[in-house]
């Protein structure tokens, strides 16, 4: 008798906000390993593949990321922006350059999503501006 693997598989929106706390807290504290991050927002929670690719795949390509990130910011650098648009528009700009299954307005509105929920009013404008130079 063979038994089916059980997967599990989060909601894509729900995936996309624990990645970007995941990506938060990476950002925010030099000590924290990536699976230390992971284990702090799932907290016993399964994980997924999509999850997991968005986290792993946004850390591993950060560099290229902000450096794409950078020709897009206008009168901005990086660094000066608020963690949170920082963090949404990293993990936004992954999935658009490196996760083509996913359709750019669907990022898009999932970034603006995003930022109302943990950015302040100005947030989701800002990163819809910004995300916008990508899909042009």
């Amino acid at each position: 008798m063979l038994l089916k693997k059980e997967i599990y598989t989060m909601k894509r929106h729900e995936a996309r906000s624990k990645a970007m706390q995941v990506l938060f807290q990476l950002d925010n504290t030099a000590e924290l390993t990536l699976d230390e991050a992971i284990g702090h927002v799932l907290d016993g929670e399964k994980s997924d593949s999509f999850f997991e690719s968005l986290v792993r795949g946004a850390t591993e390509k950060k560099q290229e990321i902000d450096e794409a990130l950078e020709g897009k910011l206008e009168n901005w650098s990086l660094y000066r922006l608020p963690k949170i648009e920082r963090t949404v528009l990293r993990l936004a700009v992954y999935e658009l350059l490196y996760m083509e299954e996913t359709p750019n307005n669907v990022v898009l509105n999932e970034a603006i999503e995003l930022c109302k929920t943990y950015g302040d009013d100005k947030s989701s404008k800002f990163v819809n501006g910004v995300l916008s130079k990508f899909v042009e």
